[in-house]
């Protein structure tokens, strides 16, 4: 049904059906998959992605040895950089397939989405109406969830529609829309018959339920195929309709129909618009997932980065990473024990009437025969391979904010790797390397960047030492970028934010506060300004209750004095005149 045909002897493909439309789940590996093998069959000469226009600068980055996914496309607002959108990319994602074959076969690729100009303004100040978001599976945009966070919560819960891949499972008798997923897409061989053959079945049932739904009803969906509909036909008006198209499946049929350009125009016109950046930032797994907030789709990217990247026995492959992982908790597994949870899966699977174990199957195996029926390490087994802790990671040559870059270098230097996974770093403030690390996680939190978190000492409770809690998330990219407006380094920026939050604090106890995060941060030019802030408060508030609650900070100030090498003189003039 896609009008595709070949050439003997490995010619050019003719695609006499008008451009390739390759409807995808975002993040899906068997639609990964599919569109490798399609655009292997039908050798398009350009690539089309859905996704903001403003990116295509940093697609060759892509192909760089230094870009790992799971990585995520952030465009920011310049004047606003909180209000943001991503737009994650695995290596299952389908678009991140398509790119990457593009760049090996040296053929242009090109985004084709709303702009990320209009994307971010939608919804400012109440311009274009809000922001409509879908949130389906196989068509739900990821940096629509993102946008619908930069606008509010109440926005993002009033645009709830139908979610296709729910309705397609359900007509196919199946109660788990995951579980039908698997079955007619994730275990589908790569060389089951024609590559094509997925994409016009799935075009179909796409066609058939917006014929019953109709569009949603989202003006925001309309004005996004209008865009993507004009670019298609810019990019056959300059390679013919040698065109491969990677989107959503829902958006097909839309992109099959032929409209007036005049009016797909007409949608177009007068869109809100501000000013925006964009870079590529690492991602996480667990980012990812649906339990994160951002709408991605997935529950287990973990389980589908196994799937997409197994050239084999994808279960006994996996039954072999959590017996891994289980004996490195010092839980006893054998071989055996490997042996009869692949047996019990595959059982399982045909009692259960699926061509293949998926996951479901796989996890009852592993929890009966490895986990001897606890779910206590099953829950293991969930977070570090179902979902899985990967952190992606970006080449230098990716466009950075100052105050990033500084970061970068600060990082290297102390050898303080950003991670996803959870850890405790124990500190040694006699030690200049820790003395650094502690300033510089110090200065973060000044500056909202909340890369650790202070927990209390196990070992020691000398002012000396110190303990932190680090976990590193994707947003913080946003959070580096909002703090770039106070500065071009890091100790630049937390001076100035420093002084700002002095100037603006409103009690007194406020104010010593801010002076006791100086002195953990060492900012010694922001000290005058908050100590002199503070006398002023002190000298004209009367309250005794006031001074009362500013005195526990400045003392404990006083008391990093020697360890940190701090000139707390200043600090025990005001603390003496509280008293």
């Amino acid at each position: 049904g896609v009008g595709v045909t070949g050439r003997e002897g490995g010619g050019s493909w003719a695609f006499d059906g008008g451009p390739l439309l390759l409807g995808v789940r975002h993040h899906g590996p068997g639609s990964a998959k599919a569109v490798r093998a399609a655009l292997e069959a039908a050798r398009p000469e350009v690539v089309l992605i859905e996704g903001p226009p403003e990116a295509d600068a940093l697609i060759p980055l892509a192909g760089e040895e230094e870009m790992r996914p799971p990585v995520a496309l952030l465009a920011h607002a310049v004047d606003e950089p909180g209000r943001s959108a991503f737009w994650p990319l695995a290596e299952f994602s389908p678009e991140w397939v398509a790119i990457r074959w593009a760049l090996e076969h040296e053929v242009p690729a090109r985004f084709i989405d709303l702009p990320a100009t209009h994307t971010l303004a939608w919804g400012r100040d109440g311009d274009g109406g809000g922001v409509e978001e879908p949130e389906s599976e196989v068509t739900g945009e990821e940096a629509d969830a993102e946008a619908a966070d930069a606008v509010g919560d109440g926005e993002a819960e009033a645009n709830v529609r139908v979610d296709p891949l729910a309705v397609l499972a359900e007509t196919a008798g199946y109660d788990d829309p995951e579980r039908w997923w698997e079955d007619v897409v994730e275990h589908r061989g790569a060389g089951d018959g024609d590559a094509f053959a997925p994409f016009g079945v799935l075009e179909e049932a796409m066609g058939a339920l917006r014929e019953t739904y109709g569009s949603g009803g989202h003006r925001r969906d309309l004005v996004r195929e209008a865009q993507m509909r004009l670019q298609v036909r810019a990019a056959q008006r300059e390679f013919g309709d040698a065109v491969a198209v990677v989107c959503g499946a829902w958006h097909v049929p839309a992109l099959r129909q032929r409209t007036a350009v005049a009016a797909d125009r007409a949608l177009l016109k007068g869109l809100p618009k501000v000013k925006a950046d964009m870079t590529w930032v690492p991602w996480t797994h667990r980012r990812l997932a649906r339990a994160s907030g951002y709408g991605a789709g997935i529950d287990s990217p973990g389980w589908y980065g196994h799937l997409f990247g197994a050239r084999d026995r994808p279960v006994e492959r996996w039954m072999t990473k959590v017996a891994g992982l289980l004996r490195e908790e010092d839980r006893l597994v054998s071989s055996a024990h490997v042996i009869e949870a692949v047996r019990l899966a595959e059982t399982l699977a045909v009692m259960r009437g699926r061509p293949l174990p998926g996951l479901g199957e796989t996890t009852d195996a592993v929890r009966a025969v490895m986990c001897e029926g606890s779910d206590v390490p099953l829950a293991l087994v969930h977070d570090r391979l179902v979902v899985g802790d990967v952190l992606g990671e970006v080449p230098r040559s990716a466009p950075a904010v100052p105050l990033q870059r500084d970061l970068d270098r600060i990082q290297r230097r102390l050898r303080l790797r950003p991670e996803a996974l959870e850890r405790e770093l124990e500190l040694d403030l006699r030690k200049e390397t820790d003395a650094e690390r502690s300033r510089l996680l110090h200065r973060l939190r000044l500056l909202g960047i909340e890369w650790g978190e202070p927990v209390t000492s196990r070992g020691s409770t000398g002012t000396f030492r110190e303990t932190w809690r680090l976990r590193w998330e994707p947003e913080l990219a946003v959070r580096i970028a909002e703090a770039g407006v106070w500065g071009t380094t890091v100790l630049a920026a937390a001076t100035a934010k420093a002084e700002a939050d002095a100037v603006a604090a409103q009690g007194l106890a406020d104010v010593t506060g801010l002076a006791e995060r100086c002195l953990l941060a060492e900012l010694p030019e922001a000290l005058p300004v908050v100590m002199r802030v503070l006398a002023d408060r002190a000298a004209l508030d009367a309250d005794v209750g006031h001074l009362a609650q500013a005195l526990p900070a400045l003392v404990r100030s006083l008391r990093y004095g020697d360890v940190r090498g701090t000139d707390t003189r200043a600090l025990a003039e005001v603390a003496a005149g509280l008293a």
